[in-house]
């Protein structure tokens, strides 16, 4: 599969019509229209549902979005990176990251490297854990703000300073919202709310002990936020991290006994990175040094 056509079936799948997407891409209707039948009878399936009104993806459609989606930006990252390598530092870094109370100290940390080399830009992915190392294996991001427990068996990492701290998130008028802190069987009886992580998860069940089995677990998500809120409308408790928020409503209480997770930023082992990529980690290893110190 060429690079180009690539494109050319992107514009075609965005715009949901040929000639739109042969006028966004420069070329001329029958040409475009020749490639993707070409695109088509290389991979052997129909990648549209040709309609009157509008084309649409099918499945194998919406599969080859994906990878080509992927594929371009890594190109464009790598041809990006090769013209940049023998100037004055520059470039982009492509950074993932939780929502973390630990993000703060990463950004900070990169503030002060862009004041040093103000040519330096960031593209900047937000998800979970999974969802970033997904990122990272795929060569869409070249480091990740990770939450433990994870694994990291493939990658390099540099441990935080500072811990993450979980706590319950309960509706202001909720019975447990004059409490100091929250244990396990004052939880066990509360409709809950929590993470997908399944390690995380784990994690929590722990911390619940013998109670873990008669959890009532209504919802999870990804998404702080919306579980919060969730939370307040089922008068139930939501389990997240300890965060610089104010969720309207909500009184957020501590664990007891205290649960926390530490956070690592990682990037893959034994991989080739652009400069600026090398000396930010460098950067960043001094950093933590220091702060510790």
């Amino acid at each position: 599969m060429d690079l180009r056509v690539l494109k050319y079936f992107l514009a075609v799948a965005r715009e949901e019509n040929i000639t739109r997407a042969a006028q966004s891409v420069h070329i001329t209707q029958p040409s475009l229209s020749r490639q993707i039948q070409q695109l088509e009878e290389e991979l052997h399936t129909t990648l549209f549902h040709r309609g009157k009104q509008r084309i649409t993806l099918t499945e194998d459609g919406l599969l080859l979005r994906r990878r080509a989606q992927e594929l371009v930006a890594l190109a464009e990252k790598t041809e990006a990176e090769i013209l940049n390598k023998n100037q004055t530092l520059t470039g982009r870094i492509a950074i993932g990251s939780g929502e973390f109370k630990n993000s703060r100290f990463l950004f900070d940390a990169i503030a002060a490297f862009r004041r040093e080399h103000p040519q330096v830009s960031l593209d900047i992915y937000s998800g979970n854990s999974d969802n970033i190392k997904e990122q990272l294996e795929n060569g869409l991001l070249d480091l990740g703000l990770l939450m433990e427990p994870v694994e990291v068996s493939r990658y390099e990492f540099i441990r935080l300073p500072e811990q993450e701290e979980w706590t319950a998130l309960v509706g202001a008028e909720s019975e447990l919202a004059a409490r100091d802190r929250l244990t396990p069987e004052d939880l066990a009886v509360m409709p809950l709310f929590m993470t997908t992580r399944t390690l995380v998860q784990n994690e929590l069940m722990n911390w619940f002990g013998p109670y873990a089995d008669k959890l009532n677990i209504i919802a999870t998500g990804n998404l702080n936020y919306n579980l919060a809120v969730m939370a307040r409308s089922e008068q139930g408790v939501c389990i997240n991290l300890k965060r610089d928020c104010h969720y309207e409503g909500m009184r957020e209480i501590p664990l007891y006994p205290p649960l926390r997770s530490a956070n690592l930023l990682v990037w893959k082992k034994s991989q080739v990175y652009p400069a600026v990529v090398t000396e930010f980690v460098k950067y960043f290893r001094q950093y933590v040094q220091e702060f510790q110190n």
